[in-house]
């Protein structure tokens, strides 16, 4: 029996229908609090293997630390780091109905060391005094050129000892890092998601601060 044109082909794919799906905070004082992510171009927060090795890197407890997430999108990374004890957050992202999202988020959570700000991430990392920073979250568009200007800034406004998460399409080597200030710490490959842990090139080695990179993968 000959099948009709419209059962010949019963599914079609659809992307960015505009539902969303959600991820959990998975430590601290939020841990299991959801997290809407809505279907929009480019927004892929951080796989939960990737941000649980993210902090088990930084050590689990930072308390008193100054964040900064640059490319807020979820706000998955920037209030992981606040359940975990950061004393301030800022969530910078350019999309109002992301921005909405965040606040809603922030006010549920009652998360007051967390400030949500609608703007542009480089500018904002920019605009930001030296040294005052112990983290800046970097998970920029990954068909973006703002990689180096972005890295480049967060080079300038880290504190002594403080660090950059950096997510990219590809691994970045010292090589690269050099010209703007930042070595590898930690290096992590999830799929197509290459993560690192950067400090400045004149951090001080020490046990708890070696430069030595460490190569994990989580899948092929």
């Amino acid at each position: 029996m000959k099948r009709s044109a419209a059962k010949a082909n019963p599914v079609k794919k659809r992307l960015h229908t505009g539902l969303s799906h959600e991820v959990r905070i998975i430590g601290g004082v939020f841990k299991r609090t959801k997290l809407p992510v809505a279907d929009k171009p480019g927004l892929r927060p951080t796989p939960d293997r990737v941000r649980e090795t993210l902090f088990n890197w930084l050590g689990q407890d930072l308390t008193g630390w100054r964040c900064l997430d640059a490319f807020a999108g979820s706000g998955a990374l920037g209030f992981e780091a606040a359940s975990r004890g950061a004393k301030e957050v800022r969530l910078i992202e350019r999309d109002a109905a992301l921005v909405v999202q965040l606040q809603k988020v922030q006010t549920q959570l009652k998360a007051g060391g967390v400030q949500v700000l609608r703007g542009d991430g480089v500018a904002v990392l920019g605009q930001t005094p030296a040294h005052t920073l112990d983290l800046v979250l970097l998970d920029p568009p990954f068909d973006s050129d703002l990689f180096e200007t972005a890295l480049a800034f967060s080079a300038q406004v880290l504190a002594a000892r403080g660090w950059v998460y950096l997510e990219a399409p590809t691994r970045w080597t010292d090589a690269l890092l050099r010209p703007v200030g930042l070595a590898v710490h930690r290096y992590l490959r999830a799929g197509a998601v290459h993560a690192h842990l950067l400090m400045s090139v004149d951090a001080t080695a020490g046990p708890d601060n070696d430069p030595v990179v460490h190569v994990t993968s989580c899948m092929p």
